[in-house]
């Protein structure tokens, strides 16, 4: 079967999701590498990126081209960072992770991805990355209580005009007392003030508790 482009460096085969691999050879998370069309893609599994669970669910807005400059908070160890590598060729992944313990793995991926910045800072203090220029997304996957709000900060200082803001809300960071439903739409109104809100989607059956919330400012 031949690879289908589902957006800009997203390929599809069936149910499977792909990007062209940016650093032949290697693998970031275990995942499988297919050699098709004079290229090298790997296999980006939804179980382990809440960005590709999104996409298996149907997402619809998809701001990550060639050249877009992302802020990513709560970048982990990088698996979907890698992937955000593999799209934004040309652009420039600004990657802020918090625990010592995973940024390790980060600085690892970026000897071999020239595109990622890694930031060992805490996503509530912007000010230890004040330098960062304006991006056009702002990932955030930082599951904590605060998360929106730690989202509308950075957006406020670090989005462009038009940009776009993607939080993934784990509703059990949040409010463990409601109803996933519940904390989700309770986190969508706290943005629709300054933003417009583009789409909500479950992230089931690929993580439990989780939504992707995606917004326009």
């Amino acid at each position: 079967m031949t690879m289908k482009e589902v957006f800009p460096g997203v390929f599809k085969v069936g149910k499977k999701l792909y990007t062209v691999n940016m650093a032949p050879g290697k693998k970031v998370y275990g995942e499988k590498l297919v050699r098709q069309q004079g290229k090298e893609f790997r296999e980006w599994t939804p179980e382990r990126s809440k960005l590709a669970a999104a996409i298996s669910n149907n997402l619809r807005h998809f701001p990550f081209v060639k050249d877009a400059k992302i802020l990513y908070l709560g970048a982990s160890t990088g698996t979907t960072v890698s992937h955000v590598s593999d799209i934004c060729t040309e652009g420039i992944v600004y990657a802020i992770e918090f625990s010592e313990r995973v940024f390790h793995s980060l600085l690892e991926l970026a000897k071999t991805r020239k595109n990622i910045v890694p930031l060992m800072a805490d996503a509530r203090k912007f000010e230890r990355y004040q330098w960062v220029e304006e991006v056009d997304v702002i990932f955030v996957d930082v599951a904590q209580p605060d998360e929106t709000y730690i989202a509308m900060r950075n957006a406020a200082e670090f989005l462009k005009k038009g940009g776009i803001l993607m939080i993934s809300i784990k509703s059990q960071s949040i409010d463990v007392t409601k109803k996933s439903r519940h904390v989700y739409e309770q986190e969508k109104q706290k943005l629709e003030k300054d933003y417009e809100i583009l789409e909500l989607i479950d992230l089931e059956p690929f993580e439990k508790n989780h939504a992707l919330l995606t917004a326009k400012n």
